[in-house]
């Protein structure tokens, strides 16, 4: 009998349905697993199954039976890939779910931070309209997105998504690659939609963009490839959007960066500690007027969700037969 774990059942939500697997297997979800454990409740499992929770070499060198991990996400910075491939144990992740929920949730945050959506309905709340005595108000600024340049750091399918979005509101797309990627690298893109491709060094985007979003992934050469140096780049006082991952981004630089002005807004559904814990840094941002934090939701539209739980069953169905897909290692 295989038997499959799943460390951590309540990263989808309840209506999510996950369904059994077309081969006679054990399946036992957790809602959650602390880091202490993880190893006992891999030790005798077949495919283990994770969103969030790690899963290091502790774990993988107590199980004897492991085979397969199967992440229940696009990001696999939480599994030890190296440690993987040492013990024989095969990587999948989930691919191409999100396409339009993190994209739309991109330009959610883009233009509610533009015409200060989120200050403007509070203020309405607090009786601001009444005590203006006018039919409107202007204490906080608005502004069009058509016409600005959209920097997008990251070329994936998210990336092009947003450039597509961003293109259909009158926007200029323009793509950078990152730090540990060659630009030669970069594949030609939307020759039929937009004509030549649009791309540009990182430092060029920073200076010229009047929105960057970030939508790369999470590795060494990436950690903090948004701090004190490239926010002083940002000669356009551009919105910060990351809907990627928390780690891209330094914190602290980016509270002094809202302080002194060199960006005119943030909007970050991904932070460095999830949740943050009491005193971090992110709490303090979040309450500026100019800030939108969202807890870590971008990707979760129903049918979005639906669809990763269902590629999750099909990559464990697949590894179970002999043709393992969307690998990792």
């Amino acid at each position: 009998m295989i038997r499959i774990v799943f460390l951590d059942r309540d990263t989808l939500a309840p209506e999510t349905v996950l369904r059994a697997p077309s081969f006679e297997a054990e399946v036992e979800c957790y809602g959650h697993t602390s880091a202490d454990q993880v190893a006992e409740r891999l030790a005798d499992a077949d495919i283990a199954i994770t969103n969030k929770v790690p899963i290091g070499e502790v774990a993988l060198s107590a199980s004897q039976s492991l085979r397969h991990v199967a992440i229940a996400a696009t990001g696999y910075d939480v599994v030890d890939i190296e440690a993987c491939r040492r013990h024989g144990i095969s990587v999948s992740n989930i691919r191409a779910y999100a396409n339009d929920t993190v994209p739309e949730h991109t330009f959610a945050l883009i233009l509610a931070l533009r015409r200060s959506l989120v200050p403007y309905r509070q203020s309405v709340i607090d009786g601001r309209w009444e005590d203006a005595g006018a039919f409107c108000y202007f204490d906080y600024p608005i502004e069009n997105i058509a016409g600005r340049r959209l920097g997008i750091v990251g070329d994936g399918a998210l990336g092009r998504r947003v450039a597509q979005i961003g293109h259909a509101f009158g926007m200029e797309p323009v793509f950078s690659s990152y730090e540990g990627l060659d630009e030669r690298q970069m594949q030609t893109l939307f020759n039929e939609d937009f004509g030549s491709p649009r791309y540009a060094s990182l430092e060029k985007v920073l200076r010229t963009s009047d929105v960057i979003t970030l939508h790369c992934p999470l590795m060494p050469s990436t950690r903090h490839m948004i701090s004190d140096e490239q926010f002083a780049m940002m000669e356009q006082r551009p919105l910060l959007i990351n809907t990627a991952r928390g780690g891209l981004v330094n914190e602290a630089a980016l509270e002094r960066a809202l302080e002194a002005g060199q960006i005119s807004g943030a909007g970050f559904d991904v932070v460095t500690t999830e949740p943050p814990g009491e005193g971090h840094v992110m709490h303090r941002i979040a309450l500026r007027s100019n800030v939108i934090v969202t807890p870590h939701v971008a990707w979760a539209a129903r049918d979005a969700v639906q669809a990763l739980a269902d590629q999750l069953m099909e990559n464990v169905e697949a590894f179970h037969a002999g043709k393992p897909r969307n690998l990792i290692s």
